[in-house]
């Protein structure tokens, strides 16, 4: 089980590369996954104790220096948030959809954990950026009350930074609309 997650997302591949190897050297970490996204930035996903993560982003972020986008350490993260980050969730039945869109991929990362935590909503996707030029995007159901506490705290958090583009609850979704997101 996945506890506490670090993510460290920069301009650069080269960097990127550079600062993925160096933080998983400095403390007792586990990478989840590094990768080359769209436009050109360089995405890890890694996970420990807090103390671990914490450290082994601070050596990742020496490292990377000014080709840093954004970073975060989650304690505790909810575990919807790496298995919507992994592949889409399937969804049952459906009352509202919530969808909150970030010019940052790490915003989509701490928005999600923060949806996740504040009402009772199924994460059905936390999409990293993968060919739409850069942005990520997080979508998730429930009752409508409760997608739209979850939206509501998810893009709190990345206002925070300014990384928000745009953010929709649509209560009684046409069924299209959730088989399009899948």
């Amino acid at each position: 089980m996945v506890e506490t997650i670090g993510f460290l997302e920069t301009t650069s591949i080269a960097k990127g590369v550079e600062a993925a190897d160096a933080l998983l050297k400095a403390a007792e970490v586990r990478l989840l996954f590094a990768k080359p996204i769209c436009p050109g930035k360089y995405i890890v996903l890694f996970c420990g104790d807090v103390a671990a993560v914490k450290s082994s982003l601070e050596a990742g972020v020496r490292i990377a220096k000014d080709t840093v986008v954004d970073t975060v350490v989650i304690p505790r993260v909810d575990p919807q948030v790496i298995a919507a980050i992994n592949t889409a969730t399937a969804v049952d039945g459906f009352n509202a959809v919530g969808v909150m869109e970030f010019f940052s991929i790490t915003a989509a990362v701490y928005a999600a954990d923060a949806a996740a935590k504040a009402a009772e909503v199924t994460l059905m996707d936390v999409r990293l950026g993968l060919g739409i030029g850069g942005k990520s995007y997080v979508n998730l159901t429930g009752e409508v009350a409760a997608v739209r506490a979850s939206v509501d705290a998810g893009v709190r958090e990345a206002e925070k930074r300014g990384f928000v583009v745009q953010s929709v609850v649509i209560p009684n979704p046409r069924k299209e609309i959730f088989e399009s997101l899948m």
